[in-house]
């Protein structure tokens, strides 16, 4: 492992972090899976958003390694929320690794969504409560729709960034981020993240960047979910997927009750995002 002090903080719940076997093992598995996706589908390839955050750069890293350079198409597609920073870091990676990439501006579609939404909302009103969320996730659903636009018309197959931990707090937009064909890093907590994007040789300063969806202006992951990714992490690792009780969470990682509720919550409230659309069972008449 190049860097420890990137991966994890000193103040950390639990330490997550994976030897280095079990990094090796771990980008082997992934690696085979995003490969066996592709061939399954008959797919010439695989496309994928580039937001210039570590899970989209670190799929990037792994897809390339899966498929080779050639068979991956990049796109970024920033809109006027994004930071310049952000969506140079994204070209960046992209040059990196040497992948075909286009830069789609979203703004003039998102644009005609403000214009064909209902009422007399303006542009101003539409950017705050309580329909700031909503217009965040009509940016990252119009990035979904190019995604399979642009996977459609090649022949590939769309490959999602999630982790492990945005997956079980419902941190993502269902139909948004959420509709792609396989979640290749689904499988790892936040922490494992970065640990594995600083085994594939990721620059510190991606690795390190602070997490953000840039739904909206000075939008945070940690500040929407209202706790660090490194407790997160923790709690869900013990209490939601462990056999740990709320209470021997509590006095093992030393958090509070509080925190412990935030994080269950979050997991009972996105239940939805993670199962087919219900139906009525079948009625034999």
């Amino acid at each position: 492992m190049s860097n420890d002090s990137v991966i994890v903080e000193a103040s950390a719940p639990l330490d997550l972090r994976l030897s280095d076997p079990e990094l090796e093992g771990a980008r082997e598995h992934i690696t085979t899976f995003i490969q066996d996706v592709v061939d399954d589908a008959g797919a010439e390839g695989a496309v994928l958003g580039l937001s210039g955050g570590i899970d989209s750069t670190l799929t990037a890293y792994l897809a390339v390694d899966a498929l080779g350079a050639d068979n991956v198409h990049g796109l970024v597609m920033p809109s006027d929320v994004n930071t310049a920073d952000n969506m140079s870091d994204a070209e960046r990676v992209a040059d990196d690794l040497g992948i075909e990439y286009d830069v789609v501006d979203i703004g003039p579609i998102y644009d005609a969504f403000v214009e064909a939404f209902p009422g007399e909302s303006t542009e101003t009103e539409v950017e705050t409560d309580p329909l700031r969320t909503a217009a965040g996730n009509v940016r990252v659903r119009i990035r979904a729709v190019l995604n399979y636009f642009v996977a459609n018309a090649e022949g590939r197959v769309v490959l999602g960034t999630g982790n492990r931990s945005e997956t079980l707090t419902g941190y993502f937009t269902k139909y948004g981020d959420g509709a792609v064909d396989c979640h290749p890093i689904g499988n790892l907590y936040k922490q494992q993240v970065r640990q594995l994007a600083d085994y594939l040789g990721v620059d510190d300063d991606l690795v390190t960047k602070t997490p953000s969806a840039e739904m909206w202006t000075g939008q945070t992951d940690e500040g929407e979910m209202g706790l660090g990714y490194d407790t997160l992490d923790a709690i869900l690792a013990l209490h939601v997927d462990g056999p740990l009780s709320k209470s021997a969470t509590v006095r093992h990682l030393d958090v509070t009750a509080e925190q412990v509720d935030r994080v269950v919550e979050l997991y009972e409230q996105s239940v939805h995002k993670r199962s087919m659309p219900p139906a009525p069972d079948p009625l034999h008449l």
